[in-house]
């Protein structure tokens, strides 16, 4: 059988959204590690004075950081927007009341949203389940005003190394996304046009008694293999006790571990239209120049 190498990790987005209505109920009791980081990503706004009128919180899921926002900003309207409607009808069961609160079912390359019309923008470990992280920042740019504000997380090149090795043994198919290095999201923010744009990176171990207690988390999550090159059959008991095996070279102190590098950045929108790199000099000014 012939593999398109090209198009291999490419994200089949229909998979995506169905995995994540699939989840939705057992989200919350599985997702840990998300709403771990969406704390540490929220806490770092208590070093940024921003008093913003409208909020659009990018793959919000089942709404936990989209109600905090809420609560942090009252004068403010948040927008929740995820690519699963289902995850936004839970998330509405976390507004809190008096809060002005938007739903918003949407992708983050294409936002439903008008140009300048919001001045935070946050993401929780969402744009990996992007095709183009350059579009969807390009996107993102495009709905803040200018010093409006990125600040976004998502998985980097080591993220569960460990299954993706222990796959690639069993057998040709794609099983688990591929992520990018930091240094090469950090290139897009700022190819996207944001100012003074800051990266940096924190590494997560997770352990399971056993490889399938990591996949059954996984599936709960919603974290699907959805990528073109997935092997669209059953997978075999065969294969399945190939990736145990695989994975066994990992084993310390009794458990498996499960990497997850966690990518920090955020970015302002310049105050200034003029693209980065380029100087404006006004044309009074021209004749005064030696």
């Amino acid at each position: 059988m012939s593999v398109d190498v090209e198009n291999v990790h490419r994200l089949d987005k229909r998979a995506v959204r169905r995995a994540f209505e699939q989840a939705v109920d057992r989200y919350d009791e599985f997702a840990v590690l998300q709403r771990e980081v969406g704390s540490r990503l929220l806490e770092r706004l208590d070093y940024v004075r921003l008093e913003p009128t409208v909020v659009l919180d990018v793959g919000a899921g089942t709404g936990v950081a989209a109600a905090t926002l809420a609560r942090r900003y009252p004068k403010g309207r948040v927008l929740a927007l995820d690519l699963a409607p289902a995850m936004l009808q839970r998330a509405r069961r976390r507004r809190p009341w008096f809060r002005k609160m938007g739903f918003v079912a949407g992708d983050a390359e294409h936002l439903p949203l008008a140009d300048a019309s919001c001045d935070l923008v946050f993401s929780n470990v969402a744009v990996q389940w992007c095709n183009d992280l350059a579009g969807a920042l390009a996107e993102f740019r495009r709905v803040l005003r200018p010093g409006g504000l990125l600040m976004f997380t998502t998985f980097g090149l080591d993220t569960l190394h460990e299954l993706r090795q222990s796959w690639s043994q069993a057998d040709g198919y794609s099983h688990v996304s591929s992520f990018p290095d930091m240094h090469d999201i950090g290139d897009a923010v700022l190819r996207a046009g944001f100012a003074d744009p800051v990266m940096d990176t924190e590494r997560f171990t997770l352990t399971y008694p056993d490889v399938r207690s990591l996949m059954r988390e996984l599936k709960a999550i919603g974290a699907h293999n959805a990528t073109a090159g997935r092997s669209r059959g059953l997978t075999g008991r065969g294969r399945l006790q190939g990736v145990a095996d695989a994975y066994e070279r990992f084993r310390r102190d009794g458990v498996l571990p499960a990497t997850y590098e966690v990518v920090y950045g955020h970015g302002w929108a310049p105050l200034s239209t003029t693209p980065p790199g380029e100087i404006v000099v006004p044309v009074s000014e021209i004749g005064g120049l030696r």
